[in-house]
């Protein structure tokens, strides 16, 4: 299996991915499909702020809908780190999990530690097919530990993303 990079999420553009997962093609689910390329790990209301931009009379509503839309299709996958916001990603391809960095919330996806999905075995399953693990990773971000590593009064812009 190769590495999943941002090409591979450019590779079909939204009108084929929509149409694959059975889903009727609408300038404001496009939008937010392109929105999601633009910004991964996003929640509904940045991705509302990207589509917005290019389609002003849309409303919060209806990427709502367009999200939930999405996760049931399979075309998105809905992440819930602890104390945040969902956050939406078109990498449903595969099982992977998450780096999220406590300071300033910034995500990365991380490929499976070990083996083939999913990944992980529980020490018992209790009777369960196990079909996904979901992995999250927390810590400090390379930008948030050199500004901390800076001490007081450093410039703040290293962390800015």
């Amino acid at each position: 299996m190769t590495p999943h990079t941002a090409v591979d999420a450019r590779a079909l553009d939204s009108a084929t991915r929509l149409r694959a997962a059975g889903l009727r093609v609408t300038d404001s689910r496009r939008a937010v499909v392109e929105a999601l390329i633009e910004r991964p790990h996003s929640s509904a209301d940045a991705l509302f702020a990207i589509v917005a931009r290019t389609i002003p009379g849309t409303s919060l509503q209806s990427v709502y809908n367009a999200l939930g839309d999405f996760v049931d299709a399979g075309v998105a996958r809905r992440i819930e780190p602890a104390g945040r916001p969902g956050l939406f990603e078109l990498r449903v391809d595969d099982n992977h999990h998450h780096l999220i960095c406590s300071q300033c919330g910034a995500v990365e996806d991380v490929d499976c530690a070990v083996g083939a999905a999913p990944c992980l075995t529980p020490s018992d399953a209790h009777g369960y097919a196990v079909q996904v693990a979901e992995v999250t990773f927390w810590g400090v971000c390379p930008a948030c530990a050199a500004v901390a590593d800076a001490g007081p009064g450093a410039p703040v812009e290293a962390a800015a993303s």
